[in-house]
């Protein structure tokens, strides 16, 4: 049975599930490329509006599997960073997909696993997750991962977690903002329905170009150019199919032609 599992829906709802729940779903390098190719697949597909991050079994992910690193272990230094490029194309590919992300967080999340729950937009974690940076542990450190994990949790924070690779439960990681929400194993599902009824809702245009728009603008001094860009960029959308069509549904007091 394949360990990465890719299914999508009638409504546009890509689900990516790791399936290796005997090893608490430990990625390898097949895995690794199995997820790429699943993000790239979801990434392409127009009829795709939404992708859910998933996993089988009682945990999210225990990150780095044992064999994987044996192996890893008598690899010479060009082989590690073949092996690292791997890993870092497939995050890219998550963090930059241009459809809204969900990962759905039961269990442990250790290692590169807080990589993948950093670079989805949304994470809803059941009250029982818990996250580990724990590379320091075995003189590593979790450098792919770091610039999306210290995106999602800020500097201060990556400074004490990567240093100390404490556990630290649901309540500290929506604290932190790795996780959007927190709720009862038993309503993961019902709350990630919530939050699929609100994207899908909205124009499949307007929220890539939205998402888009936040690595565009985010960090960037507030000057002429800028403003000037946000100023193309809304009278862009505007005159776009999608922009008139949802202006003319608003007006009329009718759902848009994107609602099913």
């Amino acid at each position: 049975m394949s360990k990465v599992i890719y299914s999508v829906d009638d409504r546009g709802v890509a689900m990516v599930t790791m399936n290796n729940p005997d090893k608490h779903n430990a990625f390898d390098d097949t895995i690794i490329k199995e997820l790429h190719a699943a993000f790239e697949q979801a990434d392409a597909d127009d009829q795709v509006r939404v992708l859910i991050l998933a996993a089988t079994g009682k945990n999210f992910s225990a990150g780095a599997d044992l064999n994987w690193m044996k192996r890893m272990a008598s690899y010479t230094r060009e082989e590690n960073l073949r092996d690292s490029q791997a890993l870092a194309a497939m995050l890219k590919s998550l963090n930059f997909l241009s459809k809204p992300s969900i990962a759905r967080v039961q269990g442990a999340a250790f290692g590169g696993a807080v990589g993948l729950v950093s670079c989805c937009d949304m994470a809803v974690g059941s009250q029982r997750a818990s996250f580990c940076l724990s590379e320091v542990k075995i003189g590593l450190m979790p450098a792919t991962i770091s610039p999306y994990v210290i995106a999602a949790i800020g500097q201060r924070a990556a400074r004490r977690y990567f240093t100390s690779a404490e556990r630290f439960k649901a309540e500290q990681a929506l604290q932190l903002g790795l996780l959007s929400e927190v709720v009862a194993e038993e309503q993961l599902d019902q709350c990630i329905e919530g939050l699929l009824e609100s994207l899908l809702a909205n124009s499949p245009a307007a929220v890539k170009a939205a998402k888009q728009l936040v690595f565009d603008v985010a960090e960037r001094e507030i000057n002429t150019p800028l403003i000037q860009a946000t100023c193309e960029a809304i009278a862009d959308i505007r005159v776009s199919s999608e922009g008139q069509e949802g202006l003319s549904a608003f007006l009329e007091k009718r759902p848009p032609d994107w609602v099913k």
